[in-house]
């Protein structure tokens, strides 16, 4: 059973954050929403083509494979400043290069199974976390890149980030290819 983890107040995250938290409702089951989120990937992307999975709806923009493997390499990274932030550390963490990332990911060259495989790993590890984590712990704040956030915030910004992604690739990915 997972814990529950109330939805934090705006003033817990940087304005950018409203369009991931936006999107999660306030009942509290944000880990059951992670791991529905996973399952829904899952089902939804496994069933597309190579074709779609490598298309580019412009020239600067990520495949599908790129998108999965962002949304672990971003987990992972949302995840690693929570346990600074959970465990008190006051150090402000430093950003990182999202587009970078994708570039040198060689996600295009690696099966759908494979980069889903990998965020479920990851998944788990992120709800074991969480669910670990005390009231007191969700509710410490810290800095990275710049931007205030709380524990709780970053749990609710990963569901949302997924969803957000998960929205764009049907708006632009499967209506354009």
């Amino acid at each position: 059973m997972m814990r529950l983890i109330q939805k934090p107040g705006n003033a817990e995250y940087a304005p950018y954050a409203e369009q991931y938290i936006g999107l999660l409702p306030d009942d509290g089951l944000v880990l059951e929403h992670l791991a529905e989120n996973l399952r829904m990937t899952f089902r939804f992307l496994s069933l597309l083509s190579e074709e779609k999975l490598l298309y580019r709806y412009a020239p600067d923009k990520w495949t599908i494979k790129e998108i999965v493997l962002h949304l672990a390499d971003d987990e992972r990274i949302y995840t690693y400043r929570a346990l600074r932030f959970a465990r008190n550390d006051n150090v402000e963490l430093p950003g990182f290069d999202q587009d970078s990332y994708a570039l040198y990911s060689d996600a295009n060259q690696r099966t759908i199974d494979d980069l889903l495989g990998e965020l479920a790993t990851v998944r788990a590890a992120t709800l074991s976390f969480f669910n670990s984590l005390n009231d007191e712990a969700l509710t410490r704040t810290g800095i990275a890149d710049g931007n205030f956030m709380s524990v709780r915030a970053i749990a609710y910004h990963l569901a949302g980030h997924e969803l957000r992604h998960l929205n764009v690739i049907r708006e632009r990915y499967l209506t354009s290819a």
